[in-house]
């Protein structure tokens, strides 16, 4: 079975034509194209901004000339991470998708089901002659996954609906009514290269096989980070020897968990075992700590090639020591809303930069704006005492929950008619554009939804098969029955 052959037919088909196209997040004009050309094959009204942002409005079906107009909304980049090994190119190739039982993969990259899904349902109403609705506005942004520039960039007369559905979110039968708003802090080691050291031995640490995942929706799982575990065997060592350290890199995009992370490393050669000796100490705890989250967690050394150069001693320790102190993970859950996380950072990639540069990403995410900032001075004084520099991006804002939304109860009743049963009310602790939308158009009413994706922003990315008919044939109904305004 294919990707071709599942149900709903034009839900599917819609996809598998989104994942032919790259479409990374700042380079998304193959999928922009796509989109004009697709309103002028059905003859729809669009608009694009100069961001990109692509709007496609199509009039009410018969009968339904009095409803209000639904603004449906996702955005078309992707998250693109690989797994090592795996050879692909994310300006140029298509994704590669698998049927396995009732989830849709693909080999060794991201599916980019976030948030293609809600891109083809979009487009899939679009092009139907027979789907029940009112007058639709279909918003297509870029640039969600990097800064939500795509968002921040529209104008405050480029929509024109009364209610939003957003198609982003994660689990099919839960509804989303709000969202955690969040920011990014930047910090730069400056360092001098050095001469190696003499007599000594050089090998690479590396770790990989945690799954990664959403730094939003999966970071109360406690899913390991391949950052913070190098550092810790790295701080380890530099606490017994005269470690020389020469390079380090781990994860890539800052709303991601990171997954794989090296460095090339240095010790006198006298103590070369007691390389091995560290690490089979602290794997065995890593692996045991991590057993029912990240079962296949790896940590290994093989010797290297003499480096080229080293870092200075001074910023060696003052990286390590930054990394080790630096906070990662949930920081505290609501007091409002049952098992919502409200604070969280991640410590999201470690790179050495031309210019004798090391840049760490993290993000900060937060329910609450002075949280959020809280967060963010915390990661800024652990780096700021480490000598760095420290900077932050301006941030973007949370989306509060309206108890009396009335698409809300619609799409409750909606759910309830189909499957016999509530649907779950909830929150998300990832950030959606919802918030942004809300600031620049203060009467909207919104809701989030969407099927069940799992390991989003990872090469594990996959969506469960079943879901999706169940959310398409919710999302119809919703729209059949928005009463009239």
């Amino acid at each position: 079975m294919t990707i071709k052959d599942l149900k709903p037919s034009g839900i599917w088909n819609y996809f598998h034509e989104i994942t032919q196209i790259p479409r990374p997040s700042k380079k998304e004009e193959k999928i922009i194209a796509y989109l004009l050309e697709f309103a002028k094959k059905h003859h729809l009204e669009v608009k694009k901004d100069d961001a990109g942002n692509v709007l496609i409005t199509k009039p009410a079906t018969k009968g339904k000339e009095n409803l209000p107009t639904v603004i449906l909304q996702g955005h078309v980049d992707m998250v693109c991470e690989k797994n090592s090994g795996t050879k692909h190119d994310f300006d140029n190739d298509p994704i590669e998708t698998v049927v396995d039982g009732d989830w849709l993969k693909a080999k060794g990259t991201t599916l980019g089901a976030d948030n293609g899904m809600g891109v083809a349902a979009a487009l899939t109403i679009l092009a139907s002659d027979t789907i029940e609705h009112g007058k639709l506005e279909c918003l297509f942004t870029v640039d969600e996954e990097t800064g939500l520039t795509g968002a921040y960039a529209l104008s405050k007369d480029f929509l024109n609906g009364d209610i939003l559905i957003n198609l982003d979110t994660e689990e099919e039968g839960e509804i989303y009514v709000g969202c955690a708003g969040g920011k990014v802090t930047t910090v730069a080691f400056s360092y001098k290269k050095q001469e190696i050291p003499a007599g000594y031995f050089w090998f690479k640490v590396q770790v990989n096989g945690l799954n990664g995942g959403h730094s939003g929706s999966e970071i109360h799982k406690g899913l390991g980070n391949a950052n913070k575990i190098l550092n810790r065997y790295l701080w380890a060592l530099s606490r017994k020897f005269d470690l020389a350290l020469a390079a380090i890199d781990g994860g890539n995009l800052h709303n991601a968990i990171a997954r794989e992370a090296y460095a090339i490393v240095g010790v006198p050669y006298n103590h070369k075992e007691d390389v091995i000796v560290e690490l089979n100490i602290l794997a065995p705890q890593i692996e045991a700590e991590l057993k029912a989250v990240d079962p296949n967690v790896k940590m290994t050394v093989a010797s290297a090639d003499a480096p080229a150069f080293v870092l200075d001693k001074e910023t060696t320790t003052n990286l390590l020591n930054a990394l080790y102190a630096c906070p990662h993970g949930v920081l505290a859950m609501s007091h409002e809303i049952p098992g919502l996380v409200e604070t969280s950072t991640n410590l999201a990639s470690v790179k050495m930069k031309e210019g004798n540069k090391i840049v760490i990403t993290a993000s900060q995410r937060s329910s609450a704006n002075s949280l959020k900032d809280n967060a963010a001075n915390m990661v800024n004084a652990v780096f700021t005492l480490a000598k760095a520099d420290v900077s932050h991006t301006a941030g973007y804002p949370g989306w509060k929950p309206n108890p009396d939304s009335e698409i809300l109860a619609v799409a409750k009743k909606a759910y309830k008619d189909l499957f016999g049963k509530d649907p779950e009310i909830m929150a998300i602790h990832a950030g959606l554009e919802c918030g942004l939308f809300l600031e620049k158009y203060p009467h909207l009413d919104m809701i989030s939804c969407g099927p069940t994706i799992r390991n989003a922003h990872s090469p594990e990315e996959q969506i469960e098969i079943s879901s999706v008919e169940k959310w398409w044939n919710f999302l119809l109904e919703t729209l059949k029955n928005i009463p009239a305004k």
